[in-house]
């Protein structure tokens, strides 16, 4: 399973607020960071705040906090919520044209492997993959 941009620079700026937290962190600092577009970024953070994993506030003193800490963040509802609407294969999403659906043995274990996918990242929080919290720093020159 690949995951998409948009839940690559999600986990990103989960990971840059576990770093940093408690303070308030712009989406516009942490595109800069990263070298992303700020518009696309304020995207994903409006879909993480959507999804309660970060607080947003807007203003001068503005920016992106954790909604919750960090030990209480799955990485895997993370990625669930984030890449809800895109199924692993065209199948298992609205689209069921394909010719050999009602015969398919594809689907069970294609099924199979994306939970397994998931289940794994469901036992990694946020703060376990931040644990390298000093080294992470030095990188995000917090």
């Amino acid at each position: 399973m690949q995951l998409d941009k948009f839940t690559d620079y999600a986990l990103r700026v989960l990971m840059t607020l576990a770093v940093r937290a408690p303070a308030r962190v712009p989406t516009s600092e942490i595109a800069a960071l990263y070298d992303l577009s700020d518009h696309h970024l304020s995207k994903v953070a409006t879909q993480l705040s959507r999804e309660g994993f970060v607080a947003s506030e807007r203003g001068r003193n503005g920016g992106l906090t954790l909604a919750r800490p960090a030990d209480q963040i799955s990485v895997g509802a993370v990625i669930r919520a984030m890449k809800r609407d895109d199924p692993v294969v065209e199948c298992f999403g609205p689209n069921k044209s394909c010719l050999i659906l009602p015969a398919c043995g594809l689907r069970d274990p294609l099924a199979e492997a994306q939970e397994a996918f998931f289940s794994t990242l469901d036992r990694y929080t946020l703060a376990e993959v931040t644990r390298s919290r000093s080294a992470l720093e030095a990188l995000l020159k917090v």
